[in-house]
């Protein structure tokens, strides 16, 4: 009764947002890729919305229901009948009355099953499509028949837009540019290659110095940028990965594709606001230094994460939480022993959660890290208390993990100032408390 009920609500509000296009005729950014969607949707949302009215993806809205929901400004109603019907009423508000409404919608797509972006892109017509980086081991694998089912599901994004649209592509992805000559749109690429439209170079990790003792504190990232035989500084508080840098770099070029300069596009993303989760800095108990990425982890992210955790200077130690990587399908073990062979490289500690996790521990340790250094959990709450006991002044405390291992929760327990963790945390909802 459950999925019938869903089903019904989902064809219904995707029957209103279709018809919520064609009244309000909003532009539309559709982003898509196995790692960076949510990044990337707030760079671009930040550098539209200096010249534009813009709504963005609340959160990760980025499914069959996600979509539509911001199309139509809903919340999402989780286990409630009265608010979905509340959600329908507002819809069809929409359509019967007229509406102030943004003049761009910038959307996270995500694909879950296949089918889904060819699904959508029947509804929502793009004006600019963003594909962000296609890894050899994505994430919702086990639901396709191989890596390249995935892949070809994602660029449909890229290639239902109409030759007066644009695409935006990570020119650093061999699989995502063998496409390029399918695309009816207009094509800009992204990244550090030097046939990249918008071409990054020159990045490197900035530092503060608090006092003598803690030495230099990482708290961003500057980077050059070369676009149409123009040069532009970008600093960017709050980032310290590269992989953070193609989301910022996307939205350089969703800006220049609308006729925006790149002063005032700098001038935006230099107060890029952090997003929960999604190696985010903070503060910690005992004067230590969190990279909270506990929103989600995958092979390809995670592989990104290790190698900034390597770069960073510090006094102290580095030390890793790292949860189970979930649908992997067959690749399961081997992403996690992969990800155990760099860790043994990085770091100096070991907290794995999780019994998929195992396989990063047993890899590590197969590479010489000493079982001194390691220890596994079954879940968040036990890592929690271990940690607290592990950490000393200025440590830097990496963790990350997949959703259903909910690693929040570990940062939660060692963020320095755990009264904000409504609006420093992931998944800090009643309905997720409840799980």
């Amino acid at each position: 009764m459950k999925k019938l009920l869903k089903k019904i609500i989902v064809l219904i509000l995707n029957w209103q947002a279709s018809l919520v296009l064609k009244k309000y005729k909003p532009k539309v950014v559709g982003i898509t890729g196995s790692v960076g969607k949510t990044g990337t949707k707030e760079a671009v949302a930040q550098v539209l919305s200096q010249h534009f009215t813009v709504r963005k993806s609340s959160k990760s809205f980025n499914s069959e229901l996600g979509v539509p929901l911001t199309i139509l400004d809903c919340d999402n109603a989780w286990y409630s009948l009265s608010g979905w019907i509340k959600n329908i009423l507002e819809g069809f508000s929409l359509l019967l009355f007229r509406s102030p409404y943004p003049e761009w919608l910038v959307l996270e797509v995500g694909v879950d099953r296949p089918g889904d972006i060819h699904n959508l892109v029947k509804h929502v017509k793009f004006d600019i499509a963003i594909i962000t980086r296609l890894p050899e081991i994505p994430v919702h694998l086990e639901f396709f028949k191989s890596s390249e089912a995935l892949i070809n599901e994602k660029l449909l994004l890229a290639r239902s837009v109409s030759p007066l649209g644009t695409v935006i592509l990570n020119h650093d992805d061999v699989k995502i540019m063998s496409a390029v000559n399918e695309l009816k749109a207009k094509v800009i690429t992204y990244g550090w290659d030097e046939k990249a439209t918008v071409r990054a170079s020159n990045d490197k990790i900035m530092y503060h110095d608090e006092n003598k003792e803690s030495g230099k504190i990482p708290d961003g990232l500057l980077l050059r940028v070369d676009y149409e035989g123009n040069t532009m500084p970008f600093r960017i508080k709050g980032l310290l990965a590269r992989h953070q840098l193609y989301g910022v770099l996307a939205a350089i070029g969703a800006g220049v594709s609308q006729g925006i300069n790149l002063v005032d596009i700098a001038s935006a993303l230099e107060k890029l606001p952090a997003s929960p989760g999604r190696f985010n800095l903070l503060p910690g108990i005992k004067q230590t230094l969190i990279i909270d990425d506990s929103y989600n982890s995958s092979p390809a992210a995670l592989e990104s994460a290790l190698d900034v955790l390597d770069e960073i200077e510090t006094t102290g130690r580095k030390i890793v939480v790292l949860g189970d990587m979930m649908e992997l399908g067959a690749k399961t073990i081997e992403a996690h022993r992969a990800a155990g062979v760099q860790v043994a490289k990085v770091c100096d500690d070991l907290i794995t959660v999780g019994i998929r996790a195992k396989f990063i521990a047993e890899a590590a340790e197969e590479k010489k890290m000493s079982q001194k250094k390691m220890a596994h959990f079954d879940t968040a709450e036990e890592a929690s208390l271990a940690l607290q006991e592990l950490i000393k002044p200025h440590d830097i405390i990496l963790i990350k993990g997949s959703q259903f291992v909910r690693l929040e929760k570990v940062v939660e327990e060692i963020i320095l100032h755990p009264e904000d963790k409504e609006k420093l945390l992931v998944r800090q909802e009643p309905q997720w408390k409840n799980k």
